[in-house]
């Protein structure tokens, strides 16, 4: 309990950990609470259409008559659980394959770097609409293993490259004469002195897995009936929401994403700062 809280208390008396920190909690609150702090039900299209803000609704109403601040906060829960569960995901993936190829020389690292470099010289994006516009089904797991597929490469060869580095160490070399299993080595030896690395990498994954996710949503790719911030901004869109004042419905999920991605940005900073001596600041 004194070691993880002697590793916490550096990382929160950073000013961009903190910060990050602070707005996630907010959002994941916001998401948690959500039946207390809306006044209405997401799916309640009792209103009238295109209202603008008012003290009855926040941010207005949408075109169907649904009030768009309930469907922004209920909408968080839809967001945070795909974006976590694929950089989650893509960040397990990585971080198995990057492992073995890192410490397995010879034709396993061939093959597992060969499979990295093809994933990582494909296009991203137009691989990801690829898949989700002729999958047969649509929705949060088809996001989810979409953005698993295109986003795990990078994170494999970052852990590639610190594997290979570590290997050659004293401690590994003292394990494997000791006759410990290449799994023991691999998970209890060389990766406790990369937990930093794979938390930046985590990080970095769920800001491009949510930001995926809102764009795959935004071009009707997932599926509509699931109240997300990117299925609004698809809505608010396909409903021509500026052309009929309701600026809100649009703007509202786009600064919440951007609010999101931003603090997760800040902690992966800190994360990095704190991992890398020549990152920090003097004084």
């Amino acid at each position: 309990m004194t070691s993880v809280l002697g590793v916490l208390k550096p990382f929160w008396k950073n000013k961009l950990a903190r910060t990050g920190v602070i707005i996630v909690g907010i959002i994941v609150l916001m998401a948690i609470f959500a039946p207390l702090i809306t006044p209405y039900s997401p799916n309640n299209s009792s209103f009238a259409p295109m209202l603008t803000p008012s003290a009855h609704h926040w941010l207005g109403t949408t075109q169907a008559g649904q009030d768009v601040y309930s469907q922004l906060i209920w909408g968080a829960r839809q967001s945070l659980y795909v974006g976590f569960a694929a950089g989650i995901a893509s960040t397990i993936v990585g971080l198995v394959i990057g492992l073995i190829a890192g410490y397995a020389p010879g034709i396993v690292d061939d093959v597992l770097s060969y499979l990295i470099n093809v994933f990582l010289v494909i296009p991203g994006l137009p691989l990801m609409i690829i898949l989700a516009a002729y999958a047969p089904v649509h929705g949060s797991l088809l996001i989810i293993f979409v953005i698993t597929v295109t986003g795990w490469a990078w994170g494999a060869r970052v852990l590639r490259s610190q594997v290979t580095t570590l290997r050659s160490r004293d401690y590994v070399a003292a394990a494997r004469f000791a006759g410990d299993s290449m799994w023991r080595i691999i998970f209890r030896e060389i990766m406790p002195n990369m937990i930093s690395l794979v938390a930046a990498g985590f990080l970095g994954a769920a800001v491009s897995a949510i930001l995926a996710a809102a764009g795959l949503e935004f071009l009707g790719l997932g599926d509509p009936s699931i109240n997300s911030w990117g299925t609004m901004l698809y809505w608010a869109e396909n409903s021509g929401a500026l052309l009929q004042g309701q600026w809100a419905w649009l703007f509202a999920p786009g600064f919440l994403i951007a609010v999101l991605g931003t603090a997760l940005v800040l902690i992966n900073f800190a994360v990095d700062e704190m991992a890398n001596p020549r990152l920090r600041k003097k004084g």
